[in-house]
């Protein structure tokens, strides 16, 4: 009997590691985001998620439209979606889009500006020039995201073309930008600030969560280019882990996720539900429909 015991051993020491890690593996929440929000999500949502709450977060960051490709591909498995534009939500809603979302959330705001190298020979122009002027000089290096992939490089795009009539200078984009997808500028999202700082880029476009988190010097654009990432939350349809999912929305949105992401660099904004309201989980309802103020 002592001999068979001994046989058994291993393979109940080994069940109950096997239960463990299952246990483990259902209290984890998968988090697909922006990767503007890297830093951030990585160093500070997702350890103070973890010991507010005791679950397990797992991210992967991106460009927007790109997760979201991944999504309706069955590429990537989620339980939450954060995007950096809300257009990137209807992608994924509707019987023709899979269905993976029936209601989002917008949250914050970060406004696009530039980033910039302190150690750049370019440093000193970017401070004292119009920002176009600054960065259509020979021989600056500059980063930005793929328009196809992300809402940024779209909206770096965007900004060239107004910034053309703005003032009345129908090359400045093909001087600045060259083509939409010039490879020697267009690079992922989460390596674009790591290049930056490597040295290899001079000056990029960049939210202002990424600048002020970083501690990234910057310059930011005249009022008159009123271009900002717009961020939205859902927990999407068929997430493996819904209640861990719902779990991390009510965090991000309390007054401690709300004075993280304040704390770098994000305007949080009243949350405004699109889509299926009907749809929004119940223990969601209080947390999606309170002020600016959490009053």
């Amino acid at each position: 009997m002592l001999r068979m015991l001994r046989g058994l051993l291993p393979v109940l020491v080994a069940g109950s590691m096997t239960l463990a890690s299952a246990a483990a593996h259902a209290d984890t929440v998968n988090v697909m985001y922006a990767g503007s929000l890297v830093h951030m999500m990585e160093k500070s949502v997702g350890p103070a998620f973890e010991k507010a709450t005791g679950s397990t977060f797992q991210g992967y960051a991106g460009g927007s439209n790109m997760l979201a490709n991944q999504i309706r591909g069955k590429l990537r498995r989620a339980d939450v979606f954060i995007s950096a534009s809300p257009n990137v939500n209807k992608s994924l809603m509707g019987d023709a889009n899979g269905n993976w979302v029936s209601w989002y959330a917008g949250f914050a705001e970060s406004p696009l500006l530039i980033g910039y190298n302190a150690q750049s020979r370019f440093a000193q122009s970017l401070l004292t020039q119009r920002w176009d002027k600054a960065l259509t000089q020979p021989g600056i290096r500059l980063g930005r995201t793929d328009p196809k992939l992300d809402p940024k490089g779209a909206f770096t795009i965007q900004l060239l073309e107004q910034a053309q009539t703005q003032y009345n200078d129908p090359t400045l984009s093909q001087r600045m930008l060259g083509d939409p997808e010039n490879p020697e500028q267009v690079m992922p999202e989460e390596t674009l600030v790591g290049r930056l700082q490597a040295g290899q880029l001079d000056a990029g476009f960049f939210y202002s969560t990424e600048t002020t988190d970083l501690r990234m010097p910057a310059v930011r654009l005249p009022a008159e280019f009123n271009i900002k990432a717009s961020y939205t939350i859902t927990v999407l349809n068929q997430a493996p882990n819904e209640a861990g999912a719902r779990k991390f929305v009510a965090f991000l949105l309390s007054d401690a996720g709300r004075k993280i992401m304040q704390d770098a660099g994000i305007t949080v904004t009243t949350p405004v539900i699109s889509g299926d309201a009907a749809a929004v989980p119940a223990d969601l309802q209080p947390v999606l429909t309170r002020t600016a103020s959490g009053e």
